[in-house]
């Protein structure tokens, strides 16, 4: 294989900000044809990808090597499952499924084809993520026992779409969203989930799922995660605060390369993921404390390990398992909220 062949289905803010671009900029791979209707889009994807642009996903499957599947959530499994039906390895966008269930389905149905199928959980490669799981791996936080997580922003006027406006068949809300990123991110640091705790409201007139949300974990090692994600939050917490025995970390501020991507940087340009220096996190006590400067975020590892794993048969860069246990620490989220309790995992 001397390229590979890259369908992308869905040119809106995930096919166009993220997956294209760190396509076309993964050495090895190549954006051959991508699934929209807008008219707008497919003259963008020609201009800028010389990508062909398809309208339906039927055409895509001679065209290409390996699907990318970044159109809405509620067509996730059937989308990819089409793909893999038809012999070809798929990335599908975060949320893998709707269940746990579901994309425990698409593993299976990958397994048997001897297909590879993974999950597009690029905040693992956000470079305050990277920092933190240094400084723990290095001990220097001691036995990381709390770990506070946010993602929230200021949207007191809904902007609209299927996130916003659609229902539960439209698998939208931040839980599905943002906190798929953040309860990736609690396991990865923290491990196995045994209880999980949820607090989820609508706040906003004209929004159908939920725009403000808290889970809390306990993990079976006894340590905590708190997250939060919300679409009105006036004041905004820290990005990442982590407790340990030995000393905390306090990081505010985004990772920067979701910001970049949308501004229409090349993902490979030459600090591409560098963090700002005046957002650089803290390390210490109330006694003593040192500026951390933050690793380099590098989404772009992410399509390289898929590269990696076509052509040389390593691991995919995100095992589809560990997508389908995040989704049942979601389930079991969304469960705690509507029965207002404490779920605890088998």
């Amino acid at each position: 294989m001397s390229e590979i062949r890259v369908g992308l289905v869905g040119y809106g803010t995930a096919g166009a900000y993220f997956h294209a671009p760190l396509v076309h900029a993964t050495p090895g791979l190549s954006l051959a044809a991508v699934v929209t209707g807008n008219p707008d889009r497919r003259a963008e994807v020609a201009a800028r990808y010389s990508a062909v642009a398809v309208a339906d996903v039927r055409d895509l499957w001679e065209r290409c090597d390996l699907v990318v599947v970044a159109s809405p959530n509620r067509t996730h499994v059937s989308t990819a499952a089409a793909a893999l039906d038809h012999g070809l390895p798929v990335v599908v966008d975060k949320p893998l499924a709707g269940s746990a269930a579901e994309g425990r389905d698409l593993v299976r149905l990958a397994e048997e084809r001897g297909l590879m199928l993974t999950v597009f959980h690029n905040r693992r490669w956000d470079g305050d993520f990277r920092t933190m799981l240094r400084l723990a791996g290095e001990g220097r936080l001691g036995e990381v026992r709390r770990f506070e997580s946010r993602f929230e922003r200021w949207r007191p006027v809904p902007k609209g779409g299927w996130r916003e406006t659609g229902g539960p068949e439209e698998i939208g809300g931040l839980l599905y969203d943002l906190g798929s990123h953040l309860v990736d991110q609690a396991v990865r640091l923290l491990g196995p989930v045994r209880e999980v705790y949820c607090e989820s409201d609508v706040r906003r007139e004209g929004v159908a799922s939920d725009d403000d949300t808290f889970i809390a974990l306990t993990h079976t090692s006894g340590a905590r995660s708190h997250l939060w994600v919300s679409s009105v939050a006036a004041r905004l917490g820290p990005r990442f605060r982590v407790l340990g025995s030995r000393a905390g970390f306090v990081k505010y501020g985004m990772d920067v390369q979701e910001e970049r991507l949308r501004a229409g940087i090349p993902p490979g340009s030459p600090g591409f993921g560098d963090d700002e220096e005046e957002r650089w996190g803290v390390l210490g006590t109330e006694e003593a404390r040192e500026v951390v400067r933050t690793e380099a975020g590098s989404y772009l590892d992410f399509y390289r390990g898929v590269a990696a794993a076509l052509r040389e048969g390593a691991p995919p860069p995100v095992d589809p398992r560990e997508a389908v246990d995040v989704l049942t620490v979601i389930e079991a989220a969304r469960l705690s909220a509507s029965k207002r309790t404490v779920v605890h995992l088998d």
